[in-house]
């Protein structure tokens, strides 16, 4: 087996060590506020198949930070608005991952410290397409 410099779990632990976590209870209170809006990491076959908070956004991984630039031809006017973002995927990996890379381009973002499952566990509401 092929032995890494840093596992994709230290990678999770580093990224929240320097970035703002929001708890689920405090997010679900967030829920519907005009100045917050929540982006959704997760496949897109995640969010069809599971649902999704009321009113996020969905963005893949893999675009983000073109997304965010300004400067990028594939910028995305939500970003360029003043509210707060709060970033989350299934368990809160691929979102502190995320919200440290922004936060290295200057973007100010959070993220959702456990996810979209913590979030339904705690009965947070969860929308489906129909």
């Amino acid at each position: 087996m092929k032995k890494l410099k840093m596992s994709s779990a230290d990678m999770v632990a580093k990224a929240k060590a320097r970035i703002e976590e929001v708890d689920t209870d405090a997010a679900i209170a967030l829920v519907g506020d005009p100045d917050v809006v929540f982006v959704d990491l997760r496949d897109v076959r995640e969010r069809q198949k599971l649902g999704f908070i009321p009113g996020s956004i969905h963005c893949p991984r893999g675009m983000i930070e073109f997304w965010v630039d300004p400067e990028s031809p594939y910028h995305k006017e939500v970003f360029s608005q003043e509210k707060r973002f709060i970033f989350h995927c299934a368990a809160g990996w691929r979102s502190a991952l995320t919200v440290a890379a922004l936060q290295d381009m200057g973007f100010e973002a959070a993220h959702l410290t456990d996810g979209f499952a913590d979030w339904v566990e705690k009965g947070g509401p969860v929308e489906q397409k129909d």
